[in-house]
């Protein structure tokens, strides 16, 4: 006779934290300053300003922002203020830097206003598979918010989760 299959994990008090259940929803855009600057290399002030006026800033509406430079121009932080003005009253938020930079400001704007006290004294695996691009420093904000609360951590899937942390005996 048969032993009865008992799915061990769907009976465990463990709680998955799932970074992508708090991903924000939206387009994600990046603006490359190069496109304005002579030869991607030199601003000209001038021909700068004009490229801003020229440009179609409508098309970010309502979209997740963020300013970079894909070449190695020396960029002062004026130009990325002027494109900002321009882009912010049609975008939903603006950041300097690359796409993962802009998802770790979307996550930190979440990840503290979160209710964590169904981790509270409980083993938590901080889910680590993601279709969603979630940014290492994600899971360390995350990490930091669970840590004071969770009884344990794992990373992972539960059937092969790495321990992080184990809280100490009271």
């Amino acid at each position: 006779m048969a032993e009865e299959i008992i799915n061990r994990v769907a009976n465990s008090v463990l709680e998955v934290f799932d970074l992508e259940d708090h991903y924000t929803k939206g387009i994600r855009t990046s603006i490359d300053l190069s496109q304005w600057l002579f030869e991607g290399l030199l601003l000209k002030e001038k021909d700068f300003r004009a490229h801003l006026k020229n440009h179609d800033w409508s098309q970010y509406q309502d979209h997740y922002v963020a300013i970079y430079c894909s070449t190695d121009a020396i960029v002062p932080a004026w130009a990325s203020l002027l494109v900002t003005l321009a882009v912010a009253p049609f975008a939903k938020k603006v950041v300097v830097g690359s796409l993962e930079d802009l998802e770790t400001a979307l996550f930190q704007e979440i990840l503290p206003k979160i209710d964590y006290k169904i981790y509270e004294n409980k083993p938590v695996i901080l889910k680590g598979c993601s279709k969603k691009p979630v940014p290492t420093s994600a899971y360390v904000l995350a990490i930091q918010m669970l840590q004071p609360i969770a009884k344990s951590i794992m990373y992972g899937e539960a059937c092969s989760a790495v321990p992080l942390f184990k809280a100490a005996k009271k």
